[in-house]
């Protein structure tokens, strides 16, 4: 898709949501607090996309709030009596307006930040399956479901991932879940082609293999699932760390071509040898069920942004870019994925398939198990059974932001 039919086609859809009545939005969160992931998407409902108190703001509208925890710097009490939101006691009272019929038109579940353990895997323990079990009961109960968003992975766990999935389905409601790195402002503006063959493909990060491993998988798997035949599952997972995640690159041809190529895009990275400047690099492989091969690769000290690089049959050079996310207010990255699900509330279809989500979340959590296993490579029948076609449309931000950090587009 070319950025003319690209901005056409998003333009369409922005103007069917701004047409409609406003749908009523409950918001259930683990916290709520400053540079959350519930401050900035929920706060763009709340205070407009530049969080400044001005337009433009998303077309529907936040009505109840349930926050599970409340840190010292929680905003949640504030925004509240600012916006005129109520926060519920309960998920129940915060989806049916204390009524007993569900009285809302979508839930934003933002389950990411809190006071949670972490398992022997180190995965924090988020509670967003437990909580979607709360929503979809109300879903039940009342008889009548709705559009769900779900933050970042659905679950830490590869099984309650499939089920919450399994669930939309059978209660027949769209679902949208994942982060905002798919679909951030891209340099260049550009998308894997859709039904085209490829045979490789890397995308690199930083930080932990929890927390950002989950973005840069998925940063992977959005232009992975455009190729021939749309997704065909994932038949092994291994993680890979310190020397013998440099052994990988030096031993594959094709991961040292596509890892200085996506290199290349980057705004971050530090002058020297990588080898020196990362002291625990650590690499997901991955082994697609049609033959395609990839690796995401977490690169603390090298890098702080994510860029990917993808081999596609018939052109000489990978395609590769930037998914560029804003360092501070109003994070436009995360105004990228709130149009994104605008689109979901306001037509009641999800831009984009939450099977990545759930195939990532579960990639992740192989992956994190493979580590354990003293990094063993592991067959992964349940993920190679995963198949779904992607969405022909690129969803992601074509511009950025300007000297005031406000968006452009």
């Amino acid at each position: 898709m070319n950025r003319r039919t690209f901005l056409a086609s998003t333009t369409a859809l922005a103007a069917a949501a701004q047409s409609a009545a406003p749908k009523k939005i409950a918001a259930i969160i683990t916290e709520y607090r400053p540079n959350s992931h519930a401050d900035v998407i929920v706060g763009k409902y709340l205070e407009g996309f530049n969080q400044d108190a001005r337009p433009p703001y998303p077309a529907n509208k936040v009505v109840s709030m349930f926050t599970e925890q409340v840190p010292k710097a929680d905003m949640s009490r504030e925004m509240s009596r600012k916006y005129n939101v109520p926060i519920h006691r309960t998920v129940y009272d915060a989806l049916t307006l204390g009524t007993s019929r569900l009285a809302v038109d979508g839930v934003l579940l933002i389950g990411e930040h809190g006071d949670y353990p972490s398992n022997d895997k180190e995965q924090k323990l988020y509670p967003r399956y437990d909580m979607f079990l709360k929503i979809t009961d109300v879903f039940r109960e009342t008889g009548r479901s709705v559009p769900v968003f779900n933050d970042k992975h659905l679950s830490w766990n590869w099984r309650q991932a499939k089920r919450m999935v399994d669930i939309s389905k059978e209660l027949k409601f769209p679902m949208l879940a994942g982060s905002s790195a798919p679909v951030a402002w891209r340099i260049p503006a550009v998308d894997a082609p859709v039904g085209a063959e490829q045979s490789h493909a890397v995308a690199i990060s930083y930080s932990g293999l929890d927390i950002y491993g989950f973005h840069v998988l998925e940063s992977l798997q959005c232009l992975t699932e455009r190729r021939k035949g749309g997704e065909t599952g994932v038949r092994s997972v291994q993680c890979l760390e310190r020397d013998d995640c440099w052994r990988f690159v030096d031993q594959n041809g094709w991961v040292k071509r596509l890892f200085e190529k996506s290199l290349t895009h980057s705004k971050t990275r530090k002058p020297g040898d990588p080898k020196q400047l990362v002291k625990s690099p650590a690499v997901f492989v991955i082994d697609y069920n049609d033959g395609l091969k990839a690796a995401a690769f977490l690169l603390t000290g090298l890098v702080e942004d994510f860029t990917a690089a993808v081999d596609v049959k018939g052109q000489a050079e990978p395609v590769s870019m930037l998914m560029h996310l804003q360092p501070g207010k109003p994070h436009h990255h995360f105004g990228c994925l709130v149009k994104n699900i605008e689109i979901m509330f306001s037509t009641g279809k999800p831009p984009y398939p939450v099977e990545r989500t759930m195939l990532t979340s579960g990639i992740l959590d192989f992956a994190l198990e493979s580590r354990i296993q003293g990094h063993k490579k592991l067959d992964t029948p349940e993920l190679a059974k995963v198949r779904y076609q992607r969405a022909n449309a690129s969803h992601f931000c074509p511009k950025g932001w300007g000297p005031d950090g406000k968006r452009l587009d």
